[in-house]
C-alpha cells in the first residue's frame, strides 16, 4: 500500500512529454520583519518593500544559474493581495519599480483570506490557456509597524509611499462586498473577534460538550498548531505553547470574546510578506529551473456560503467548503485519505474545526497535522496574505516528499468565501482543472432574517465581549424564533454576562425586546 498522500499513478519518466502549457509553481519566498531592539519605527520596511523582498527570495528559490531573475524579467502580470496596513492605489507598480520590472499587467485583489489560492487557480487557468507565461503573486502587511507608530509617544510619521492622484488603477481581482447586513452590524457583528466566537459556541452546542470539555479540546488542538510554528523559521511566534497555557485566562492571555482568550485569536500584528512565481512548463524549462523545484497545482475549487450570517441554516457548518473540497478532490482524482500534507485556514479554532468536519479530517490525528505553518495565531496572520505563506511552506513540504499531495484552504470574511487547492510534485494527468459548486450551494436552504422581531426565542449561539482590561461588557446572541427565523440580540447585565461563561447559554429561552435588548429566561 502506498504511503498516505503519495501519487498512486506512474511516476513521470519523460518530462518532455508534459504539455508545455502546464502551469507550475517554481519559486516561493517568505520574509518576516521581526522587531529589532533599538530600531526606530520609521526605519522599518513598508509593505511593498516586503513584497519586493519576498519576490527576490522566490527568484532565488527557483535555483539554476539566474533562472529566477530570468523569470522575473519575463513576468507579464504582477498580482498583489491587497494590504490592509496601507492604502496604496496600485502597489504592484511600486513592487515592479523596486525590482526593475515592467509587467504589462498590474492587478490587486479584493479583501479576503481566500485570495491567494483563488488567484493561483485563476492564474493557472490563464497559463494553461496560453494567456500568460509568467505571473508573480505577492502580498505583505506591516500592521505591527503601524500599531507601533501609533503607540509611540512621539507619534512619528511613517515615511511610507503615497502614490499621487492619476496613478494608473490596477486590474481588480474579485469584488468587494459588505460582509454583514445593517442589522448584523448594528448588533455588533462588525469584526472577526466578535463573529467567530459565535461559530465556536455553536460547535460546542452541536457536539453536546460542556464549556470545560470544549475549551480543553480546542486548546489541545491549538497547542499542536503552536508546535508546528515552533519549527517554522518564518513564524512570527515560533514558540510551542501548552494547552493549559492557551486556555488559561490571565494578564498575558486576557479573554477577548468568549470563549476565545487572546492566544486563540489570529495574530495580525505582524510584518510579513510572501510571494509565488507561477509559469508554464515551457517558461520554466526556458529559464533553466531544475525540475526538482517544480510543484504543480493539480486542481482548485471556490465557493461561498450564503453571504450573510442571518441567512445561514446553522452557525456550526459550511456547505460551501464541503462541496468545494469534494469538487477539488474529485477533479484531481484523489480522496481525502490520499492527502499527506494539509493547511487549513486557521484564523480561529472554529474555522479549522468546521473545515475538518466538512472535509472528513480528524482534528487530532498524530500522523497528519492540519497546518504546515503553525496557523495565523502563531505563524502569523498578515491580513489577506496568510495563504501565500501556507502555499510557500507547502511547496517545501512537497519537494521534500516527492509524489505526495498537499491540500491548502483559504477563507474570506466570516466563514464566507472558500478556496481549496491541491498540489503535488507529480503533474496532473489531464492538466490543471478548476470548478465552482456555487450553484449547488446557492440552492441550499436559507433562514429568513427576523428583522424587528420582538418576542420569545431560543438562543442558538452567543459570545461575551470583554473590554481591554478583561471585564465583560456585553453579549451578542443569535436567536431563533419559533418559526425558524434568525434574530440578533444584545445584553449588558454584568451577572448574566459572567454566568454565560460558566453555564451553557445555547438552547436557553430568551425574550427579545426593542432595539435588540435581550433578557434570558
Amino acid at each position: 500500500m502506498a504511503p498516505r498522500g503519495r501519487d498512486r499513478g506512474p511516476v513521470r519518466s519523460d518530462p518532455m512529454a508534459l504539455d508545455p502549457r502546464t502551469p507550475v509553481l517554481v519559486g516561493v519566498g517568505q520574509v518576516t520583519g521581526r522587531p529589532v531592539e533599538g530600531q526606530p519605527v520609521t526605519d522599518r520596511a513598508e509593505p511593498v518593500d516586503l513584497m519586493a523582498g519576498a519576490l527576490r527570495e522566490a527568484a532565488a528559490d527557483c535555483a539554476g544559474a539566474g533562472a529566477g531573475d530570468r523569470l522575473l524579467a519575463r513576468a507579464e502580470s504582477m498580482r498583489i493581495m491587497v494590504p490592509l496596513s496601507w492604502g496604496y492605489i496600485n502597489p504592484g507598480l511600486l513592487v515592479s519599480e523596486r525590482l526593475g520590472l515592467k509587467p504589462k499587467e498590474q492587478a490587486l485583489t479584493a479583501i479576503g483570506g481566500n485570495n491567494p489560492q483563488t488567484v493561483v487557480s485563476a492564474t493557472a487557468l490563464a497559463i494553461a490557456a496560453g494567456d500568460l507565461d509568467v505571473a508573480l503573486l505577492a502580498g505583505a502587511d506591516c500592521i505591527f509597524t503601524r500599531l507601533a507608530a501609533r503607540r509611540d509617544p512621539d507619534r512619528p510619521i511613517l515615511p511610507w509611499t503615497v502614490q499621487p492622484p492619476g496613478t494608473p488603477e490596477p486590474l481588480r481581482l474579485g469584488v468587494d462586498r459588505a460582509p454583514t447586513t445593517e442589522v448584523e452590524a448594528a448588533a455588533g457583528l462588525d469584526r472577526p473577534v466578535r463573529v467567530y466566537p459565535l461559530f465556536e459556541n455553536a460547535l460546542r452546542a452541536a457536539a453536546g460538550e460542556t464549556i470545560d470539555e470544549h475549551q480543553e479540546k480546542v486548546s489541545r488542538m491549538w497547542a499542536r498548531f503552536s508546535d508546528v510554528a515552533a519549527t517554522n523559521p518564518y513564524a512570527w511566534s515560533p514558540r510551542a505553547r501548552s494547552a493549559l497555557e492557551i486556555r488559561s485566562v490571565g494578564p498575558d492571555n486576557r479573554m477577548v470574546s468568549f470563549p476565545y482568550a487572546k492566544l486563540m485569536n489570529a495574530n495580525d500584528r505582524v510584518d510579513q510578506g510572501a510571494a509565488l512565481i507561477l509559469c508554464s512548463v515551457e517558461a520554466a524549462r526556458s529559464a533553466g529551473v531544475p525540475e526538482d523545484r517544480w510543484v504543480f497545482p493539480l486542481s482548485g475549487a471556490d465557493a461561498s456560503d450564503h453571504w450573510f450570517l442571518s441567512h445561514r441554516q446553522d452557525l456550526h457548518s459550511s456547505p460551501a467548503i464541503k462541496l468545494a473540497g469534494q469538487r477539488a478532490l474529485r477533479l484531481a482524482g484523489r480522496g481525502i485519505d490520499d492527502i499527506a500534507h494539509i493547511d487549513l485556514y486557521s484564523c480561529f479554532p472554529c474555522a479549522v474545526q468546521i473545515a475538518a468536519n466538512e472535509l472528513g479530517l480528524p482534528v487530532d490525528d498524530p500522523g497528519r497535522a492540519l497546518t504546515v505553518t503553525g496557523g495565523l495565531g502563531f505563524a502569523g496572520g498578515p491580513g489577506n496574505n496568510y495563504v501565500s505563506h501556507s502555499i510557500a511552506t507547502m511547496a517545501g513540504r512537497l519537494r521534500a516528499d516527492p509524489g505526495s499531495v498537499g491540500l491548502v484552504t483559504g477563507l474570506g470574511w466570516y466563514v464566507t468565501k472558500h478556496a481549496v487547492g491541491l498540489w503535488s510534485t507529480t503533474p496532473p494527468a489531464h492538466g490543471f482543472v478548476h470548478e465552482s459548486p456555487q450553484d449547488e450551494v446557492d440552492g441550499l436552504p436559507q433562514r429568513p432574517p427576523a428583522s424587528g422581531f420582538e418576542g420569545d426565542a431560543t438562543v442558538e449561539t452567543y459570545t461575551v465581549i470583554h473590554e481591554r482590561h478583561g471585564e465583560p461588557e456585553s453579549a451578542i446572541l443569535s436567536l431563533l424564533t419559533d418559526d425558524g427565523a434568525r434574530a440578533w440580540g444584545t445584553l449588558t447585565d454584568a451577572d448574566t454576562l459572567r454566568s454565560l461563561e460558566v453555564d451553557e447559554g445555547c438552547g436557553r429561552r430568551a425574550r427579545l425586546g426593542a432595539l435588540g435588548r435581550t433578557d434570558l429566561r
